[in-house]
C-alpha cells in the first residue's frame, strides 16, 4: 500500500493551513485571513510514532473565488477526498456551525471513509461543553484544539494514527512483492479517438463498450473485469480527452474530471497514442497528470498496421516519445493494433511486470549500500557553505516505492543532484519502470543517536 493520506478539509478560513503547519512544526501552507489563499493541494510527509503518512492540506470548500478558478478548486478538494484515507473535518470552534459547515457535512456524509471532527480556535476549556452541537455534522470523534494555544496537538495526531489504515508489514525479504496480489486496476486514456474502446472490447473479448468513429463517443468511465491466464484484471475505458477550451458542455467537462479520477485510482495507466498522428497539448497534459500522480505507466502507440504503412519504425517513436516526454524516459513503450488484437497479449503482460514492480519493498541494507555508493562517486555539492549528509534511508511503502532520506538539512541538496540520485536508485533497485518518490527530512532526536556519521564517512552505521 502507498503512504495513507489524511485530507484536511472545511470551509473558508477555519484553520486548515495553520493546523497543517502546526502539526508538520514547520511553515508549509500559506497562513492567511483572507478566504481562498490555499488553492492547490498542499502535500507534506509525516513521520510519529513509527508511521508514516501524508497531510493533504485543500481549499476551503464552497468559496466564490475572486480570479474565477472555483471549479479548479472544488476539483483539487475533490481530488483529495479522492485520494484520501483519512478526511480531518475542521470547523470553527468559536463560531459555531455555519451554513457552509452544514453544506461541507453533507458532502462529506456522502463519502464512505474515516473521518475526525476538529473543532480548531479553541483558545480556552470554558466552551468546550457547548461544542456537542457539532455532532450534527458528523457522526466521528471530535478533537478539540487550538493551533494558537498549542492546545491538544498530541491528542490530534494521536486521533490520527488511530484511523490510518493497518501499517504494512516492513520486514519482507528484499526484493519481495506484496502477497495476495488484488486485481489490476489498468485505466486506458488518451485524447479522443485513438482506439481505447476497441482495446477493452479486445481484451474483454465482448462488446462491452460502444465503439465508434464519431470521436468522443465514450462520455462516462467504464469498469471492464476480464481474464487473461487465469488472472483477473479491471480495464478502465474513460472519456476521449479534448482542449478545455474546446470543452462545449457539462457533459464534456465532467468526462474530463472523471479522466483524471481514473488516472488517480488506476494502479497502471496506459497512456494511448495514434500511430498516424502527432502528439498534441491534450496528450501533454494527460501524461503531466500522469506524472504528477505518480502512476506506473506504458506509453501505447495504437494502429500500428496505419504506422507501419506511413513507413514509421519503433525507433522513430521511441525517439520521439522520449523527446517529449524526458521525464518519464523509464516508461516502457507498446506498439499495438487493437482492431485485430495484435501485441495485446503481451502488452496486458508488461503491465503485470510494472504493477509487480510497483508493489515490492527492498531492503534497508541494500537502499543503504545503493546510497552510499552513489554518494561516494559522486557527493552533493556544498550550498550556502553547507555539506549535505545523508546518515541513512529507508523504504516505507509502495505502489509507488517511497524511500526517505534522513540528512543533515533537507533545503541545501542540490536539483540537480536529488535527480541523479533518483536515476542511481532507479537503475540499481528493481524499479527501474516505475515512479520512485524521494523524501529528504532531517533526523528526529533518537535517530540523531543512532546514526553519528553520514554516508561518506567510514564509521557509518546503515
Amino acid at each position: 500500500m502507498s503512504v495513507p493520506k489524511v485530507a484536511i478539509v472545511g470551509r473558508p478560513n477555519v484553520g486548515k493551513s495553520s493546523i497543517l503547519n502546526w502539526l508538520a512544526r514547520k511553515r508549509v501552507s500559506v497562513v492567511d485571513p483572507t478566504a481562498g489563499v490555499t488553492r492547490d493541494r498542499v502535500n507534506y510527509l509525516m513521520h510519529e510514532q513509527e508511521r508514516y503518512f501524508e497531510l493533504v492540506d485543500t481549499g476551503g470548500m464552497g468559496i466564490v473565488d475572486d480570479d474565477d478558478l472555483s471549479e479548479d478548486i472544488e476539483e483539487q478538494i475533490q481530488y483529495g477526498l479522492d485520494e484520501a484515507d483519512l478526511i480531518v473535518f475542521v470547523v470553527d470552534g468559536q463560531s459555531g456551525i455555519t451554513p457552509l459547515d452544514k453544506e461541507v457535512g453533507r458532502k462529506l456524509r456522502l463519502i464512505d471513509k474515516p473521518k475526525l471532527l476538529v473543532a480548531n480556535k479553541c483558545d480556552s476549556t470554558k466552551t468546550d461543553m457547548e461544542l456537542d452541537i457539532f455532532h450534527q455534522l458528523t457522526d466521528s470523534e471530535i478533537i478539540v484544539v487550538s493551533v494558537k494555544g498549542n492546545r491538544n496537538r498530541k491528542d490530534l495526531l494521536e486521533g490520527i494514527i488511530a484511523n490510518l489504515p493497518e501499517a504494512m508489514d516492513t520486514e519482507l525479504a528484499d526484493g519481495e512483492a506484496l502477497d495476495a496480489t488484488p486485481e489490476m486496476k489498468l485505466a486506458i486514456v488518451g485524447r479522443r479517438n485513438v482506439g481505447k474502446s476497441t482495446f477493452i472490447n479486445a481484451v474483454a473479448e465482448e462488446e462491452r463498450c460502444i465503439v465508434s468513429e464519431v470521436a468522443g463517443t465514450t462520455r462516462d468511465s467504464i469498469d471492464v473485469r476480464f481474464q487473461l491466464d487465469e488472472k483477473a484484471f479491471i480495464a478502465i475505458d474513460t472519456p476521449g480527452v479534448r482542449k478545455r477550451k474546446s470543452l462545449s458542455n457539462n457533459i464534456e467537462y465532467y468526462g474530463l474530471l472523471r479522466a483524471k479520477r481514473s488516472i488517480r485510482r488506476a494502479d497502471v495507466v496506459m497512456m494511448f497514442f495514434d500511430a498516424t498522428d502527432t502528439i498534441s497539448r491534450v496528450d501533454k497534459q494527460l501524461v503531466d497528470e500522469i506524472h504528477s500522480q505518480q502512476k506506473p505507466c506504458i506509453f501505447v502507440v495504437n494502429k500500428w498496421d496505419l504506422g507501419e504503412d506511413k513507413e514509421m519504425t519503433f525507433e522513430k517513436w521511441t525517439e520521439y516519445l522520449t523527446a517529449q516526454f524526458n521525464m518519464m524516459r523509464h516508461v516502457p513503450i507498446g506498439f499495438i493494433t487493437a482492431k485485430n488484437s495484435q501485441n495485446i497479449k503481451q502488452l496486458i503482460n508488461l503491465a503485470q511486470t510494472i504493477f509487480k514492480q510497483a508493489r515490492i519493498r527492498v531492503s534497508t541494507s541494500k537502499i543503504n549500500n545503493v546510497i552510499r555508493a552513489a554518494i561516494l562517486n559522486n557527493p552533493p555539492p556544498n550550498r550556502k557553505n553547507r555539506r549535505p549528509k545523508i546518515y541513512f534511508a529507508t523504504q516505507v511503502s509502495v505502489q509507488p516505492p517511497t524511500i526517505v532520506l534522513k540528512c543533515n538539512e533537507p533545503a541545501i541538496f542540490d536539483e540537480t543532484w536529488k535527480r541523479y540520485l533518483l536515476g542511481v536508485l532507479r537503475e540499481e533497485l528493481p524499479f527501474k519502470e516505475v515512479p520512485i518518490r524521494l523524501y529528504l527530512r532531517p533526523r528526529s532526536n533518537e535517530e540523531t543517536k543512532t546514526h553519528e556519521k553520514p554516508m561518506d564517512e567510514e564509521e557509518y552505521i546503515g
